[in-house]
């Protein structure tokens, strides 16, 4: 099951509307990739796999860091939080996942129909400290 989850991700990504497109920023020395989608998306086999509930009220948080120079994949610690515009705060815990030279940082959360959350993660690394920011609304279906 080699690379299953990012199989996975680069299809859903180019065939899904219900998706915004991945997304990345460069912070220092590391291309931060990140996406916000609908547990449902992922297939039941997927979920269970990686322990995800497949809610229509779940969302999952997938983050992958990698050398701008070397492209390879980096290990880190991640912990964050999503505030909604009410001001209330899910911390979210953040699950390694390594498959082959891939590591993929996975999250839950859950939502409400239309709720947008300003997310703000902190990304550690021995001596190397980054924040990323970014803004994410879901919808039920």
């Amino acid at each position: 099951m080699k690379f299953l989850l990012a199989t996975f991700l680069t299809l859903l990504l180019a065939t899904s509307s219900q998706l915004n497109a991945e997304q990345m920023q460069q912070l220092g020395q590391w291309d931060v990739h990140y996406i916000a989608f609908p547990a449902p998306i992922l297939t039941p086999e997927i979920a269970k796999q990686y322990r995800i509930q497949r809610s229509k009220y779940n969302a999952v948080i997938n983050i992958s860091v990698l050398d701008s120079e070397s492209k390879q994949a980096q290990k880190l610690d991640i912990s964050g939080i999503a505030k909604d515009f009410q001001g209330r705060q899910i911390a979210l815990s953040f699950t390694e996942v390594v498959e082959g030279d891939a590591v993929y940082y996975l999250a839950q959360l859950p939502f409400t129909d239309q709720q947008l959350f300003d997310f703000t993660l902190t990304l550690n690394q021995k001596n190397t400290l980054q924040q990323l920011k970014f803004k994410q609304r879901f919808y039920v279906d």
